[in-house]
């Protein structure tokens, strides 16, 4: 718990500080597809992904100019096999389907996206 919810803590406040020294800006956290999917043995874990999910959501509405929003991708290599079933692309997210999210959040075509949580895991967890 600490480790997550602190350390992106400490990460957005500082960027936020720097971001609005400089005028302005994004702020893109990290999160995990666990906090939708409720998986039995990971509570603490999610529990801190949900925890920065909604930090994330009051700084925006506390950062006015600063775009936060939070990204979560699908599953690591390890699991790929255990659910490639249910991801209806039949196939793993590769890194250019994460770069392509991430990139649009950071652009200008991504400044009306503020506090939201954006899925990218090809479906897995609907």
């Amino acid at each position: 718990m600490t480790v997550n919810t602190r350390g992106a803590l400490l990460c957005a406040r500082e960027a936020a500080n720097r971001l609005k020294r400089g005028g302005g800006g994004r702020i893109i956290l990290l999160s995990s597809s666990l906090v939708q999917s409720f998986k039995p043995s990971f509570g603490s874990y999610t529990a801190s992904k949900a925890a920065i999910e909604t930090m994330s959501k009051i700084l925006a509405k506390e950062l006015k100019g600063t775009q936060i929003t939070m990204f979560f991708a699908g599953l690591s290599n390890e699991m790929v096999e255990k659910v490639k079933a249910q991801n209806l692309f039949g196939r793993p997210g590769e890194t250019k389907d994460i770069a392509n999210v991430v990139g649009f959040l950071a652009s200008d075509a991504g400044e009306w996206i503020n506090g939201q949580v954006i899925v990218a895991n090809g479906g897995s967890i609907l």
